[in-house]
């Protein structure tokens, strides 16, 4: 049996990464593998890889095992999980067809805790697809609930929490991604038990994980934090953003156990 203390890969604990990577193919032309085999983390979690394995570089991540759970419509959503360690089982989907075809939540179960990675709908700028985005958290709210002992859930939650998890919250507070709806149901992860890794170690605002690709906004730091490591019953060390790694609109997220 693999425990959190085996499978880590120094004294500083297990060190998990999360990246929505906007195109496996198109990251890994950026230096995705590079970064990963610099980095050497236990394990990784994609979102919206955006392809098929057999469409997917089979080099792309020596040392891990790769776990990969993509649309069904090409070139959309999907996610995947590399580890280092093999863990006891994995699943792909929570049974919910329309969100499963979508390759939208996988799960990694390990001795001493669960790992779900999942990719959240936008909910698309005209606001027309947030019913399907707050029944995506239902569906995800309710399969947590399923889940004993500590659990991990990283993943893009399309979501800014705060005024400070976004660069100009008074602009957008009836757009996508930070309408009431949108944060409430958000805030019910952190009811059903789960803290916010990050801001257990960091109260400061301007810091994020998404930038627009329009007016330079990464270079100007406009950006929204949507990307999350919640947790439940974990013991953390340590949760950081990685803004100074690119390939993605995206940026990397970590999180130390």
């Amino acid at each position: 049996m693999l425990s959190v203390a085996s499978m880590a890969s120094g004294s500083d604990g297990v060190r998990l990464f999360s990246w929505n990577v906007n195109g496996i193919r198109a990251c890994a032309r950026k230096g995705f593998t590079q970064w990963l085999e610099e980095e050497s983390p236990d394990i990784v979690v994609l979102q919206e890889i955006k392809a098929t394995e057999d469409k997917i570089p089979p080099d792309i991540a020596p040392g891990y095992h790769a776990y990969w759970f993509p649309a069904q419509k090409p070139g959309y959503a999907g996610t995947a999980i590399l580890s280092k360690a093999e863990p006891d089982r994995i699943e792909r989907g929570v049974l919910a067809k329309k969100f499963d075809d979508e390759g939208r939540i996988i799960t990694a179960f390990y001795p001493d805790f669960t790992l779900v990675n999942v990719y959240v709908p936008q909910g698309s700028r005209d606001q027309s697809k947030i019913p399907f985005k707050l029944e995506f958290y239902e569906v995800l709210l309710n399969y947590l609930d399923t889940l004993e002992g500590p659990v991990v859930l990283g993943g893009d939650f399309n979501i800014a929490r705060e005024a400070r998890d976004l660069a100009r919250p008074n602009e957008n507070v009836n757009n996508t991604m930070f309408t009431p709806a949108e944060r409430k149901i958000l805030h019910r992860v952190l009811l059903a038990g789960f803290v916010d890794s990050f801001r257990e170690f960091n109260q400061e605002g301007g810091q994020y994980t998404w930038w627009p690709y329009f007016a330079n906004a990464r270079q100007r730091n406009l950006g929204w934090r949507i990307d999350y490591f919640f947790t439940r019953d974990i013991h953390l060390k340590d949760a950081f953003i990685m803004p100074q790694a690119h390939g993605s609109d995206h940026c990397p997220i970590g999180l130390r156990i």
